[in-house]
């Protein structure tokens, strides 16, 4: 378990710090992460997909949408529904924190022979597999 904590760490450590220079959290990526492959996401889904209350996602959308960062329009469908999108910044931040993550799990798996990294991509969609029963 420590080892999986430690590489968790590691994980975030570098779109941590990027966050943190714009006063933003982790918090705030997964919600860029989400709205950024799911452009016209509801706020209703959102709410599902990250497994929080209303009340915990208000402040931290407010915060990406004061920021420039988040987009909240009427949904064509129902006027009533939020569609959320990135702005040309918030994709450009996202593009960045996404970057920094995919450099380090690179080099990781670089250091790893071929099946090594296979097996570990398995053990990843194992893992999420294990989250969604």
């Amino acid at each position: 378990m420590a080892g999986f904590f430690h590489a968790y760490q590691a994980f975030t450590a570098g779109a941590d710090r990027m966050l943190a220079e714009r006063g933003l959290a982790r918090v705030h990526h997964r919600i860029l992460f989400f709205v950024a492959y799911q452009p016209g996401l509801s706020v209703g889904a959102l709410l599902a997909l990250l497994g929080v209350s209303k009340q915990a996602l208000n402040l931290p959308l407010r915060q990406l949408t004061q920021a420039g960062l988040v987009e909240a329009t009427p949904a064509t469908h129902d006027r009533r529904v939020k569609s959320l999108q990135l702005t040309d910044a918030g994709r450009a931040l996202e593009a960045a924190l996404c970057a920094e993550q995919q450099r380090l799990l690179g080099a990781a798996a670089a250091s790893m022979g071929e099946d090594d990294a296979r097996r570990w991509q398995a053990f990843n969609r194992a893992l999420a597999g294990a989250r969604e029963n």
